[in-house]
């Protein structure tokens, strides 16, 4: 069962993963401004299907040869950790819950060599596209700018799951508006998380 598993994750996934996403007419929005190297892309948990490989995609265009990291994957999430490893992304193990030390340091060195960590910041349990004050005191900490991915599916699939996961339909069109976020520094809690509020608020997709 466990060889059966890494032939899933490693193989048949990421096929199917890059297979599915070269059938979606995207439409993209880039931002105004492009940060040089060395920030932070986010995307809600419910849409990463698309998200990852939006953002390797958008990269692979602007900055050829920034790594990308992702972050916040937790042990639930082997099997897509070792999909998204096939796809050529490193990986930043833990999640907001445990190992937060080994994941601030993961952060720190990634975006110190220049790379590009990825993050859903409402992962990996909810609340369901609300931004986690962690996220944000990350990107204030580093002094990172967010490109947030603000995705939408037109004609999807969506589970039954806490963050109404959707995998949207082969051919299907979908739009990503790229938004980059300025993230300041904070004299105190309470105004990073009216801060982090006002960017839930903001970039909520109010599905019921």
């Amino acid at each position: 069962m466990h060889l059966l598993r890494l032939l899933l994750s490693r193989t048949v996934l990421p096929r199917v993963m890059r297979l599915l996403h070269c059938t979606l007419r995207k439409r993209v929005i880039l931002p105004k401004q492009w940060p040089d190297s060395g920030f932070i892309a986010a995307f809600w948990h419910g849409k990463m299907l698309t998200g990852w490989l939006a953002v390797a995609d958008t990269l692979l265009k602007i900055h050829p040869s920034a790594p990308i990291a992702v972050v916040s994957l937790s042990k639930d999430g082997e099997l897509l950790a070792h999909a998204l490893h096939t796809l050529g992304f490193q990986l930043i193990r833990g999640s907001s819950s445990r190992g937060r030390e080994a994941v601030r340091f993961g952060i720190q060195s990634a975006l110190e060599k220049g790379a590009v960590v990825v993050l859903t910041p409402d992962g990996p349990r909810g609340p369901k596209e609300s931004f986690k004050y962690g996220s944000i005191r990350l990107a204030a900490q580093y002094r990172s700018p967010i490109l947030f991915f603000a995705i939408t599916h037109h004609r999807a699939w969506r589970l039954r799951s806490w963050d109404q996961f959707e995998i949207p339909k082969p051919f299907s069109r979908v739009d990503i508006v790229i938004h980059r976020i300025e993230v300041p520094s904070f004299d105190n809690e309470q105004t990073l998380r009216a801060f982090s509020d006002s960017l839930s608020a903001k970039f909520s997709s109010a599905i019921p």
